[in-house]
């Protein structure tokens, strides 16, 4: 039947009284209980011949009551061959069960709509009362800086200074005392007078005196930080992004001190938690120690993840105050490791410090780290950094992963690496030199790393903490020599000082570049390709430049490979750097020879240092060609970048021009130590000595960057990435061929 031939027979057979019980009962209690028996079609067809009949009520009982609606639950409006069912089950007419099921949506749907009045009625009377807040604060504005009156004139601006500044030190002083809270674990009014020092109540400097570590007097003047040479940033880092973070920072605070903690024991020496190596330096994490002491700051650990964790100690020429306020700057915490840390970015700061220092400074930070390998993927890492001054000249700075997954906008932001407590204990020594104990600990999926990748990130060259304390160790060797009067080199040039610095800012432009090809961050959105004639090894990516500074406009084609090497790193790096046997393997110079025209020193190590190299012309009419190159060596590896260089372009560098215009495409390569395929990360002998990694040879990384064409709206062809596979393969087979006869 339609729907108004059904509304016809509500209307026929509907009793007045029935109201009254309704609007008593609000639709609640009776369910549609109540019915009528209903007439046939004979029936009413009488009915209206003759006088009308009084309608029959009928009350159903509680056993069918309980049957039709455990039924509406399932089926709301049940079909011609359901309502038979029902009626021969409950003994009810076919008309009995589909009035009631009418009159059961009815009364659901009334329910429905007073609840939803209810709601609307709430939200009106919100508005209204929002409304009424909004029209008292026109009536008397007040200024969101001080809190004072906003209409000019009423005070003077001396007044309105003072309560600005007011405003501030209350804003101040109630975060210090919302930290000192978390740190004494008692509360701390802000009208006490005055505030004691964090440190000296701190059980953390007290753990910290126990290992030995003791304030020390300042010696010396500071020495400036950072790479900056006078006219700004030089590098395209992140930006921070403001008001991202969705999560409680109150718990943010509890994490930091538990990682602290963390830090500070594994930081101690003669700890059991560490195992050494048989050569008396390498230093393992025992794992079981390390469980049956600590319990976890990040929550379990994910299936499939392997575990890193090592430890180093060394000396830094670097104040400390000056290294810890590198490290809680994103910008310059990358610019001191280029070639570990892609990008990074300060997310939210949480806490600034303590007045004018940096003294328990809190705050989250995204970074991507690299192994200068296309066969290792970036390691992306959301983290929450925590500084602490535990007494005179001693410092620490602590790491410790967050779950990003929490920020609903991309709940797979960072999937393939946890963050550990990590970080360093810093103190300060006589001589101007700082003491940094480092500990690196991380979990990491390493399915997604080559096999010949796999040993060197297992027994910690690849992230491990040797690595960041030699780079740390270089690097500061080269911001003395930079903040030196006369920075050491060997040219027949006449180079200028300002010349130097301008020529070692663009090489460190080109090796940040190098990097970022090889390891394919997220710098430069990269399009990876897929070419049947390349290896499986080899990876091939283009990117579109358009009015890009410092690199030329058009379409950049980039491949890198990584290959096993049976030569020691100190060999390969000598080979590959000495301009004088470049032409055994430099496919583009076509054999001929090179000549170094500037020498500029980096650090104390031999071969840490940029040049400039010109090939000779073979034709008298031939343009000579410039190259500049970076090269240095550490035991955590090896570097040799070059790129070639416009003549003008460097004849205004070395003059001590801005160098920021100037085009490079870098190419290059990456020696790292070639662990054996025997080594697992960890082994111990029956000594309970850690097993030193054989190491038996390097594994060396080869990258270019071609601009294939200079219209950045062209179409990248085939035969351009087989050119350039075989650019790869040619220069890897000769430079083989040139180290198997010596």
């Amino acid at each position: 039947m339609d729907g108004h031939g059904e509304m016809g027979l509500i209307r026929e057979n509907f009793d007045p009284s029935l109201v009254g019980r309704m609007k008593e009962d609000g639709y609640e209690c009776r369910s549609g209980s109540d019915n009528f028996e209903g007439a046939s079609g004979d029936d009413q067809d009488a009915a209206a011949d003759g006088p009308p009949k009084k309608k029959k009520y009928h009350r159903h009982t509680p056993h069918q009551i309980q049957e039709l609606e455990s039924f509406f639950k399932e089926c709301p409006h049940p079909d011609e061959k359901q309502r038979m069912e029902l009626s021969g089950r409950l003994v009810l007419e076919s008309k009995q069960i589909k009035f009631w099921f009418q009159n059961r949506r009815t009364q659901m749907k009334t329910q429905l709509e007073r609840h939803e009045n209810v709601i609307l009625r709430q939200e009106n009377d919100k508005l209204r009362a929002q409304n009424d807040l909004l029209k008292q604060a026109m009536t008397s504005p007040i200024c969101n800086s001080c809190g004072g009156p906003k209409m000019p004139g009423e005070i003077c601006y001396e007044q309105h200074q003072l309560r600005i500044d007011n405003a501030r030190l209350k804003d101040e002083l109630s975060r210090i005392c919302a930290l000192t809270n978390k740190f004494l674990g008692r509360p701390f009014l802000s009208s006490a007078s005055p505030i004691p020092s964090l440190g000296l109540n701190s059980n953390l400097e007290l753990a910290v005196g126990r290992n030995g570590f003791g304030g020390l007097n300042d010696a010396g003047t500071t020495l400036p930080m950072g790479f900056d040479f006078g006219d700004g940033a030089m590098l395209p880092f992140m930006k921070p992004m403001a008001n991202e973070m969705p999560y409680d920072r109150s718990a943010f605070v509890d994490v930091a001190l538990a990682a602290m903690g963390e830090l500070i024991k594994m930081a101690q020496m003669d700890n059991p938690l560490w195992v050494k190596g048989l050569d008396g330096r390498m230093e393992t994490l025992n794992l079981e120690e390390y469980r049956r002491t600590f319990s976890s700051c990040t929550g379990m650990k994910p299936s499939g993840y392997t575990t890193e964790a090592t430890r180093e100690i060394g000396l830094v020429f670097l104040r400390g105050l000056d290294l810890v306020e590198t490290l809680m700057d994103a910008n310059r915490w990358a610019e001191m490791f280029p070639c570990m840390i892609s990008r990074a970015a300060t997310i939210d700061v949480l806490s600034s410090g303590m007045g004018v220092t940096i003294d328990n400074a809190l705050q989250v930070m995204d970074a991507e780290f690299q192994v200068l390998s296309p066969l290792v993927p970036v390691r992306q890492v959301r983290f929450v950094r925590f500084c602490k001054q535990h007494s005179e000249g001693v410092w620490a700075v602590v790491d410790v992963s967050i779950d990003a997954s929490q920020n609903a906008a991309n709940t797979q932001i960072f999937p393939n690496c946890r963050r550990l407590p990590s970080g360093c204990v810093i103190q300060d020594m006589d001589n101007k030199y700082s003491k940094v104990t480092w500990v690196e600990h991380s979990e990491y999926d390493d399915s997604a790393v080559h096999y010949l990748l796999r040993p060197l990130l297992s027994s910690g060259f690849g992230f491990g903490a040797h690595r960041w304390v030699a780079t740390l160790q270089r690097q500061s060797d080269f911001l003395a020599v930079l903040m030196s009067p006369n920075i050491p080199g060997e040219d027949n040039t006449g180079i200028t000082i300002a010349g130097r610095k301008s020529m070692l800012k663009l090489a460190q432009r080109m090796t940040y570049n190098f990097c970022a090809g090889v390891c394919a961050s997220s710098v430069h959105k990269w399009d990876k390709l897929s070419v049947g004639n390349v290896g499986e090894d080899v990876r091939v990516m283009t990117r579109k430049n358009i009015n890009y500074p410092g690199e030329p406009s058009g379409v950049v084609l980039s491949a890198a490979t990584s290959v096993w090497m049976p030569i020691t790193q100190r060999r390969l790096f000598d080979f590959l750097r000495d301009e004088q046997m470049r032409g055994q393997w430099d496919i583009l110079l076509n054999g001929g020879p090179m000549q170094e025209m500037v020498n500029v020193a980096k650090g104390p190590e031999h071969g840490n240092c940029v040049s400039l190299l010109r090939g000779s012309a073979i034709k008298a009419n031939e343009n000579n060609m410039l190259i500049l190159q970076e090269t240095w060596s550490d035991v955590s590896g090896a570097l040799v970048v070059y790129a070639p260089v416009d003549i003008s372009s460097m004849s205004v560098v070395m003059n001590g021009g801005d160098s920021a215009h100037v085009a490079l495409l870098p190419s290059g390569f990456a020696i790292l130590p070639g662990i054996s395929h025997s080594y697992h990360g960890g082994q111990s002998n029956s000594n309970g000595l850690l097993v030193k990694p054989d190491i038996d040879g390097s594994i060396l990384t080869v990258g270019f960057q071609i601009l294939v064409n200079s219209a950045p709206t062209a179409k990248l062809t085939v035969e351009s990435v087989e050119t350039v596979n075989n650019l790869i393969s040619c220069t890897i087979q000769k430079i083989k061929a040139a180290l198997a006869g010596t």
